[in-house]
């Protein structure tokens, strides 16, 4: 039965129950027990279908509490009480449909900006076509007000973007010529045209929409929980229900124990916070990927980063270009024209300023090697460049000229990336790359500990001097610097086998084992990789890390609300059951008080939609967040 045909058979059931009062009143006795017998099996109908289906899966369900009350209550004569009960419960189950539907309304919203029609070029000409129509490397052009349909880079023009769709910023951001720009967001002014490179369900934005409807219906140990307490318990009532009747020989009793034992408040009091948590989260910015998920970051004690990209901007710059025996143009050319293939912040990086300063480059790497965490190999011209960290230089048995070493040890210690370049296994040039930490950085961090995390941790492969000034700028617990993927695998279990719960953050390739490792694992949505994405169970769309300290108080806000709801369930069920045998309570009245609870576990899940995290820090909180932040300044 949907949603539709709940709220027209409860409607006539209201209508009839109304009609009944009405009868009542001017003494039709008669008509009136009629029109409670019709409203009794008008309402009663779907819920008797819901049983039966239950019952032919050999499942015991509250429907079929209800079902058994209500042939009972008709079976003795009180059609009052068998058409206040079936009203009462689907009336209930109509506030259920409607709260999950409102749960869900971060979803739906995510649905309505879909875009449905694209303009491309072909020909010459502009077309407009479904989006289903695009293809990969399609011409596509948007304008102001227009929805951007796919994902891909600008080739042509500028404008600013509502991207709140994507990553739940909200403030317009600024595009031009090689920026991203992703399915679902908005051009606010300007027009760009794009060359389509994810089209129809490989769009960030479809994936966005399918990672919160899969994380909105996985269950949480919470929910399995109370599904498997439910099939034991269910069952139990019905034998509690006929000891009842045997004790007390009061078949009334005995149905209203029945009624009123069912568990529909406890059963529902998990999956209504669930999905209105994780619909909070995806309406800022956060992809939390199912109940499971939620439960495990509240329970998060520990907090390891990556540093590029992550706990800085992940857009560095070149800051100088020093070279032994060759000029700076040419020593930038020959690294660019290598670092081509590479996918690293860094090695995009060089290749970025090459083109800044139009340096063409012409030549085609041979023989690449990535060496993960430690730089790259190549051929350029019938050179072997090998360029990268101290390891890679080590590993190459590359010697490091003293002179050169105090030179890039200079360059570290004010925060710089020293990147060695060598020709013929002589290291000919040092590129200087920094990075600024993000703004938001501090704040985050700082509610971070004040929302319960007990220490923060670095886990990187840059230099130390760099890692160690970024660290002490953000007043880490610890700094571990100049590590491989495995060495991050390798620190993340060692936490781990401490008893710490431990959650780490990422958003590059190499990251993704460490990620996979750790209870938790996070990563950048709009600057990570497709890989640390499918790994991480929290996606950051907006690359924020206070969306990150706005998911970890959402994840204890959503566990304390589960807790609550399955308090006020579980004391209302007490509270009625002693309320029937002491003879207080009776049929109708014992439903009405039990739909009420199942009201106020929808109404207090609710409020997990308009969530904030914006607590205000303490003094000390203040004090040290002011610190920090001259600091990094």
């Amino acid at each position: 039965m949907n949603a539709k045909q709940t709220v027209r058979i409860t409607a006539t059931a209201f209508i009839l129950l109304t009609l009944a009062i009405v009868l009542h009143v001017v003494g039709w006795h008669d008509a009136r027990q009629v029109t409670l017998i019709a409203s009794t099996f008008i309402a009663g109908t779907p819920i008797a279908i819901k049983a039966w289906k239950a019952i032919r899966m050999k499942a015991f369900s509250i429907e079929l509490l209800v079902t058994i009350a209500v042939v009972g209550a008709l079976f003795i004569g009180e059609y009052v009480e068998s058409a206040a009960v079936t009203f009462l419960f689907l009336f209930g189950a109509m506030l259920e449909i409607r709260t999950m539907e409102k749960t869900r309304s971060s979803l739906k919203a995510l649905i309505d900006l879909a875009p449905l029609e694209a303009r491309i070029i072909r020909d010459g000409e502009a077309v407009m076509v479904s989006v289903d129509e695009v293809e990969i490397g399609d011409r596509v052009s948007i304008r102001s007000g227009e929805k951007v349909p796919i994902d891909g880079a600008i080739i042509s023009g500028n404008a600013t973007l509502n991207e709140a769709a994507i990553t739940g910023e909200s403030v317009p951001a600024s595009k031009t010529l090689e920026d991203q720009v992703f399915s679902g967001t908005i051009v606010d002014h300007g027009y760009i045209e794009v060359i389509a490179a994810r089209v129809g369900d490989d769009t960030t934005f479809s994936r966005i929409i399918e990672l919160v409807e899969e994380a909105q219906e996985s269950k949480s140990k919470t929910e399995k929980f109370l599904e498997r307490f439910a099939n034991i318990y269910t069952p139990s009532i019905v034998i509690l229900s006929v000891l009842v009747y045997l004790f007390t020989r009061n078949i009334e009793m005995t149905l209203t124990f029945l009624v009123i034992a069912c568990p529909g408040a406890l059963v529902i009091s998990a999956p209504v916070s669930i999905v209105a948590g994780i619909g909070n989260g995806a309406r800022h910015g956060v992809l939390i990927k199912g109940g499971d998920v939620m439960e495990q970051l509240a329970k998060i004690d520990t907090v390891v980063f990556d540093k590029t990209g992550t706990l800085t901007r992940g857009r560095p710059e070149v800051t100088d270009i020093h070279g032994w025996n060759i000029g700076e143009e040419e020593l930038l050319r020959i690294t660019a024209e290598a670092e081509i293939v590479s996918e690293h912040h860094l090695g995009q990086t060089i290749v970025k300023e090459a083109k800044k300063r139009a340096i063409p480059l012409t030549n085609q790497p041979e023989d690449v090697e990535v060496v993960k965490g430690n730089g790259i190999v190549a051929t350029i011209e019938g050179n072997k460049l090998a360029i990268g960290n101290r390891k890679l230089m080590a590993a190459r048995h590359i010697a490091i000229h003293p002179e050169i070493e105090d030179y890039a040890t200079e360059r570290e210690k004010v925060g710089n990336t020293a990147v060695f370049v060598s020709i013929a296994d002589k290291i000919v040039g040092i590129i200087s790359i920094a990075d600024q930490i993000r703004p938001e950085a501090v704040e985050a961090l700082t509610k971070l500990r004040h929302n319960g995390i007990k220490q923060m941790i670095m886990l990187t492969g840059d230099n130390k001097h760099t890692a160690n000034l970024v660290g002490e700028q953000l007043g880490l617990d610890a700094v571990h610097a100049e590590l491989l993927p495995e060495d991050k695998v390798a620190a993340v279990q060692r936490l781990k086998a401490q008893g710490h719960r431990v959650a780490m953050a990422g958003d590059g390739i190499n990251d993704a084992p460490a990620i996979a490792t750790a209870d938790i694992g996070l990563a950048m949505g709009e600057g990570g990789t497709d890989i640390s994405m499918e790994t991480a169970d929290i996606v950051l769309m907006a690359d924020r890390l206070d969306q990150f300290s706005h998911a970890y108080a959402l994840s204890k806000a959503t566990v304390r609300n589960m807790k609550q709801n399955t308090f006020f369930a579980v004391g209302t069920v007490i509270f009625l059951l002693l309320g029937v045998l002491l003879e207080k309570v009776f049929l109708a009245s014992g439903m009405l008080i039990h739909e009420m609870s199942v009201l106020l576990v929808i109404l207090n899940a609710i409020r997990l939609i308009r969530y904030t995290s914006n607590k205000p820090l303490n003094r000390n909180e203040r004090k040290v967040l002011a610190n920090e932040s001259t600091i990094t300044s």
